[in-house]
């Protein structure tokens, strides 16, 4: 027991394994082929390592060019090959391009990982159109468009694969101040739902994964700026908010990236092959928290630091 426990202070759940570990076999994915959208930054590249670990070839592909290259000599480090795409999945003959240069570079993709996502918090009633098509036709249309041309290549093919689209605990609960990305991750769940039942009498797993708040270095502005709302950070040390974030979760500590990566490498594996049309949520139970009493409400523009809409 330790010192804080003996006091009264709950220990919350316990730190993760270390970074490199894994609950699989090494070589699980040797011989795989492993597609990951979105995947030169963030919880992308950290998915995309952890299949790397396993010795899958890797091709990850982004809109940003310039993250891709320091991203795949990262991953290449890890032990893997890796090909970098540039690609806008919403647009489908870009999507297949991804698809071409990723057969001749290693073969078809077994696994696709749909982590590629727009968003930003905004009220909905000073949402823009541009900025609900923009947000729907990236997390949402991209999403179907990179699926598809998934299943399709393995409908042809006589072959199995499997598909993990990466959600949001909004798509069961609605998210205020993110109307636009809220609607997009319901629909994204739903392709779970509807595509893990019309493809799986041709082996193709398709399943959800959602990831709570795991803190790293590419998150973006809006982002970060949530966070230091919710707790400020230190002036030397800008991505450290000691105590403090942690203590607003279940699990009284946020997740690690690489969390999400074993929850993803297991999905995809052979030994969750009847596991389909299933959202995993890592989240340490944080999008169940409920308090005893409902929290005064403050109104997203509150939130925000918006004054009264003016029409």
């Amino acid at each position: 027991m330790t010192d804080d426990a003996s006091e009264g202070v709950p220990p919350g759940l316990p730190a993760p394994a270390p970074p490199g570990a894994s609950a699989l076999p090494e070589g699980t994915y040797a011989g795989t082929v492993v597609l990951v959208t979105g995947g030169g930054t963030g919880l992308g590249k950290a998915i995309a390592a952890e299949f790397a670990r396993l010795g899958a070839d890797l091709v990850i592909a982004s809109r940003k060019e310039e993250r891709l290259k320091a991203a795949r000599d990262d991953l290449a480090a890890l032990g893997g090959r890796v090909t970098a795409v540039p690609c806008d999945i919403r647009d489908p003959d870009r999507v297949a391009e991804v698809f071409d240069a990723a057969r001749e570079a290693y073969g078809l993709p077994g696994v696709l990982v749909n982590n590629a996502a727009a968003n930003f918090p905004v009220p909905a009633e000073d949402m823009s159109p541009n900025a609900w098509r923009s947000v729907v036709d990236i997390t949402l249309t991209g999403t179907f468009f990179m699926t598809r041309e998934f299943g399709r290549r393995h409908l042809a093919a006589g072959t199995p694969g499997s598909v993990i689209n990466i959600g949001a605990s909004y798509a069961w609960t609605g998210g205020p101040g993110f109307a636009h990305s809220a609607a997009a991750k319901a629909g994204v769940k739903s392709l779970v739902e509807s595509l893990a039942v019309e493809w799986g009498p041709y082996g193709i797993q398709v399943n959800g994964l959602v990831p709570g708040l795991m803190p790293h270095e590419d998150m973006t502005a809006d982002i970060r700026g949530n966070l230091d709302r919710a707790a400020p950070a230190q002036e030397d040390e800008p991505d450290q908010r000691p105590g403090e974030l942690d203590a607003r979760q279940p699990a009284l500590r946020v997740g690690a990236p690489r969390e999400l990566g074993w929850a993803a490498t297991f999905l995809a594996s052979p030994y969750a092959r009847f596991i389909t049309g299933h959202t995993l949520v890592v989240d340490g139970a944080n999008w169940q928290r409920r308090g005893l009493v409902s929290p005064e409400v403050v109104t997203v523009r509150e939130q925000m630091g918006r004054g009264p809409f003016v029409g």
